[in-house]
């Protein structure tokens, strides 16, 4: 299989558990000044929930699950710890990059602490089943010709 739709696919399903847990979230009135969806909608002026739902897949599948494969060689350890890893690194980048630019301030400290410990948590969820999937394809076997 080809490593990039290994990774789509990998991604896909790491954004399936993670936007489970998100409805969870919501379901339980945990954390109702942070909504990924809502963020979405009002960046782009939208308020089609179907927007935030498919910006939302569509980070999670393609952009996190094809940098995924990229990084791969680089991360050391099994897939799943791998997925973690860049868990981290992309929890690190929402940090610095997108809590910004959503009026969140530096690593979300408009929201409180609470969301920063819960957002590092599901990134790390989110890896955590991105390198779990990922590993469970099969890989090429390199074969040297002389």
């Amino acid at each position: 299989m080809n490593k990039y739709l290994a990774g789509f696919i990998a991604g896909f399903v790491a954004t399936v558990v993670l936007s489970v847990l998100m409805m969870l979230k919501e379901q339980m009135g945990l954390m109702p000044q942070f909504n990924v969806i809502q963020d979405f909608n009002q960046f782009f002026g939208t308020e089609n929930v179907l927007v935030g739902w498919i910006l939302h897949f569509g980070v999670g599948t393609f952009i996190w699950g094809g940098i995924f494969v990229i990084l791969v060689p680089a991360l050391k350890g099994s897939y799943w710890l791998r997925g973690i890893y860049f868990g981290i690194i992309a929890w690190f980048l929402m940090m610095i990059g997108y809590m910004p630019v959503m009026a969140h301030g530096f690593f979300g400290m408009n929201l409180g602490l609470q969301v920063i410990i819960a957002t590092l948590v599901l990134h790390i969820i989110y890896g955590f089943v991105l390198g779990l999937t990922y590993g469970a394809f099969p890989k090429k076997i390199e074969v040297t010709k002389y």
